[in-house]
């Protein structure tokens, strides 16, 4: 391993995220970001199209954002929400609740996605719990679903999966069915909630794209089907918007498109823009008072030591000022047509099976994937930071990309399916 002393001696001492490090090519030694651009140690850039795992939706060092971290750092970087308030915070749910449809209302602050689906997930459940309804302690979740790594949530990922397959047995079971994509699908879910109502608690998804399980698509369509059969069959819906939320798919939650409103949603991911750790599960009234009681057990008992962190708070309300104040959507929009006209090529390509864009979301889907290692070294060759995965080349670009930054990616990937390694 070549690189700055630093990296040479660190990566005795790490264990990396999704990478067997017998065999994982080493990280590449990032020292700064600006706007879409990642400087290396060696100086040499690499344009992101993934914008940090689709948090920097605003691009990275936004001056905005950068000056309400300064702004609070130097007031309250941090206090216990535990008997204790901050202004960020508050303000933060407020903007919120206004911003997200029907009477989502009720902000409980976490750290992290997979958090903060934990969260959704016990409410869901202690919903039931505390109206009387013993024995509804299952969900219903989705093939070529993913909803996190903690224990809780690889149990509602899509179990054949293979990043999570290795758990099974340790981990609670609940029902894994097809999305409701067409009648006979419908049909099935229709049945699984009719016999199994009343051990479910509620039904979770990730709506319009269903991100790490492959990119893959759905229409509005679904989601309303959702909403009628949670409504059939008195069942909560719970929308896991973590990737999609904050305009990735072309509206500001996805569920905006079928004109839903879910019992519960969790959101992270963009909602700081990528500068700190945030996450949010939000109730409908109906869940919160649920919870209302003189029974003290009743109480949601859950308390991150960092939820509501000041500083992180104070991000993600420069990043909805940043939203309010820029044309985002035409933004996403141009994205969404330039990547259309500029990886539709790709489909023509060896071992390209389909392309699809949605909104800040462009996927050129592969047959198979034969040496994952050759391909990302590749991309980076072209000067692009694209971090392929299972069989899937995607982008997911900040908003304020350029056209000559995001042709750049497009070009990369086409020369690279190109040549197959």
């Amino acid at each position: 391993m070549h690189g700055p002393q630093w990296l040479e001696r660190g990566m005795k001492h790490v264990w990396l995220p999704y990478a067997q490090m017998q065999t994982a090519l080493p990280p590449l030694p990032a020292v700064s970001t600006q706007g879409r651009t990642i400087t290396l140690a060696d100086g040499s850039e690499l344009i992101d199209g993934i914008a940090s795992w689709w948090t920097a939706c605003h691009g990275y060092n936004h001056p905005h954002i950068r000056a309400a971290i300064s702004d609070q750092l130097g007031r309250m970087p941090h206090v216990m929400f535990g008997g204790l308030a901050n202004a960020p915070a508050l303000t933060l749910a407020s903007r919120l609740a206004a911003m997200l449809p029907g009477d989502l209302e009720r902000v409980f602050f976490t750290d992290s996605g997979s958090v903060a689906v934990e969260v959704a997930m016990k409410m869901a459940i202690q919903y039931w719990l505390n109206r009387g309804r013993t024995g509804r302690t299952k969900l219903v979740a989705f093939r070529g679903g993913y909803h996190g790594d903690t224990m809780a949530t690889m149990a509602v990922c899509d179990p054949e999966e293979g990043m999570h397959s290795l758990y099974q047995g340790a981990l609670p079971e609940h029902f894994i069915a097809d999305l409701p994509v067409d009648a006979s699908s419908t049909r099935a879910l229709d049945a699984l909630l009719a016999q199994s109502g009343d051990s479910i608690a509620a039904i979770i998804v990730e709506p319009l794209v269903q991100g790490a399980g492959g990119m893959l698509f759905h229409s509005p369509d679904v989601l309303r089907t959702l909403r009628m059969l949670a409504d059939r069959h008195g069942v909560l819906l719970i929308l896991d918007e973590i990737f999609t939320g904050f305009g990735r798919t072309g509206s500001m939650f996805a569920c905006e498109q079928a004109g839903i409103v879910p019992d519960i949603i969790t959101l992270s991911k963009a909602l700081t823009a990528g500068t700190m750790a945030l996450a949010a599960t939000v109730a409908r009234t109906h869940v919160f008072d649920a919870f209302l009681s003189d029974n003290p057990m009743h109480a949601l008992m859950h308390g991150p030591t960092f939820m509501a962190n000041a500083m992180a708070c104070a991000c993600a309300n420069a990043s909805l000022d940043l939203f309010e104040r820029e044309d985002w959507q035409e933004r996403v929009a141009r994205i969404a047509r330039q990547m259309r006209t500029e990886l539709e090529p790709c489909r023509s390509l060896p071992h390209v099976v389909d392309v699809r864009v949605m909104g800040a979301i462009g996927v050129v889907e592969l047959d198979r994937i034969r040496d994952m290692n050759a391909l990302k070294t590749a991309l980076i060759g072209q000067g692009v930071w694209v971090r392929p995965f299972r069989h899937v080349v995607y982008l997911t670009p900040a908003f304020n990309i350029t056209a000559s930054e995001l042709g750049k990616l497009t070009a990369a990937i086409r020369t690279v399916l190109a040549h197959p390694v």
